[in-house]
């Protein structure tokens, strides 16, 4: 980039909320009447184009998230891309380890949110300059700059700069093999959208019957309110897709570590692969332990990991056997390329948490950058994907036969459309006005 690189001016910022609770959408044990949220940021330039970022949430205290983007924004605003890209490790930890910002953290938290909008927003911004989806961006990049973007504070014991240089080198033979085949082929999915707990059988019914339609082999549910329920729901699913697809529960961290392993041996015999989060997303040591206990049914977990140092304790500890990294729980793209390096370090399959608004948008470019850059190999990984509002996105991702296709347009794929910003913007937008003038509150 050159010296006449655009700059950015300043921070629109957006408290974006859609009431899916009113029809059970993302509903599990812990998580009963969610309306998934967006606190989202667009870098507007002092040229084309702007950079759209978000971070998910489930509804109140999206506000708060809001509010930290904002307190964050003058540590962006004012600053070049160019000037952004010559140290883009240093660009973020300016932001994550400000001296007295991360008091509120570090690194976790409100703060890890409000970061990863901004971050995924530089992303999209740089992006849409090279005329990239951010995936290929981050495909084509020199080891050297891609290994640059990764802060190794509090990892270098388990992978550093030269570790990490080495594995990206090594596969940098086979790199244009893989890209060709993401291009062709997609990546592999699997669908939750059948397995919400708060559905009624014959929701879950028709749901898996269109998962099995449209070429799924892969299926979620949720668990943690009932045994009888989740054994019957189990039951159906087991019914729906089949003996040779694959099943994979779901706790969101209901259970103490007894209680969970407890919970698991009847639900065995429908042939689990995994069962994921299911007590204290900070819990390494009693991950490890039920892992332990269930083989060989794997643990899955990292959708709320904090952050790449504690996903270090976890692959170390075998407690996460699934690396379930997020797009915006962690500090944005930077961490997430960390934790690549970390999943491909201690040899854990990296299958992202997606779902939401803008996770399945934004995780159809990590994946392929893991694939490509880091982990290259599609056997035993998939991709969460959750068929909930992507109509509002200008570059939805695209799923066909249980597959992510690889994004083609500039950018991170994150830009919502202008008019669903206003129609669904909190509180005062006409979709949550319409809602209180009928009673309806969030």
């Amino acid at each position: 980039m050159t010296a006449t690189s655009p700059k950015i001016t300043r921070a629109e910022i957006v408290d974006l909320r859609f009431p899916t609770s009113e029809e059970h959408h993302g509903s599990d044990a812990v998580h009963v009447d969610p309306d998934y949220s967006a606190a989202y940021v667009i870098l507007h330039t002092d040229g084309a184009p702007a950079g759209h970022g978000l971070t998910f949430t489930i509804g109140r205290g999206n506000e708060i998230v809001c509010q930290a983007i904002r307190s964050l924004s003058p540590l962006v605003v004012g600053r070049t891309v160019a000037d952004i890209a010559r140290d883009r490790r240093g660009f973020w930890r300016a932001l994550a380890q400000d001296s007295q910002f991360r008091w509120l953290g570090p690194e976790k938290g409100v703060m890890a949110l409000a970061l990863a909008a901004i971050v995924n927003a530089v992303w999209d911004l740089e992006a849409r300059l090279a005329q990239k989806p951010l995936w290929r961006l981050l495909a084509d990049m020199p080891a050297e700059e891609l290994v640059a973007a990764i802060d190794f504070h509090g990892i270098r014991d388990a992978v550093d700069e030269e570790a990490c240089l080495a594995m990206v080198r090594a596969n940098d033979a086979t790199r244009a093999e893989r890209i060709a085949r993401v291009e062709r082929e997609g990546f592999p999915a699997y669908t939750t959208s059948c397995g919400w707990i708060g559905y009624s059988d014959e929701t879950v019914r028709a749901r898996c019957r269109d998962g099995v339609r449209d070429g799924f082999t892969h299926f979620k549910m949720k668990i943690g309110q009932s045994v009888d329920d989740d054994v019957r729901r189990a039951r159906i699913i087991r019914e729906e897709i089949g003996p040779d697809r694959v099943l994979m529960v779901d706790a969101n961290q209901r259970f103490d570590v007894r209680q969970a392993i407890d919970w698991i041996k009847p639900l065995a015999p429908f042939g689990i692969w995994w069962f994921e989060e299911p007590v204290s997303p900070d819990d390494v040591l009693g991950h490890a332990e039920i892992a332990r206990a269930i083989a060989p049914i794997k643990v899955a977990t990292g959708e709320q990991c904090q952050n790449r140092v504690m996903f270090k304790q976890f692959l170390a500890s075998g407690g996460m056997q699934i690396c379930q990294l997020d797009s915006c729980r962690v500090g944005g793209v930077n961490d997430n390329l960390a934790i690549m390096a970390l999943a491909r370090r201690y040899g854990v399959p990296v299958c992202p948490h997606a779902g939401g608004v803008g996770l399945c948008e934004f995780v159809a470019h990590l994946i392929m950058v893991d694939y490509i850059r880091f982990n290259p190999t599609m056997e035993g990984r998939v991709c969460e994907f959750v068929d909930h509002l992507h109509e509002h996105f200008t570059d939805p991702c695209v799923v066909k036969g249980g597959r992510y296709l690889a994004p083609t347009k500039p950018g991170y794929s994150g830009e919502i459309k202008r008019a669903s910003l206003e129609a669904f913007a909190f509180p005062d937008g006409p979709e949550w006005v319409r809602r209180r003038k009928k009673g309806v509150v969030s």
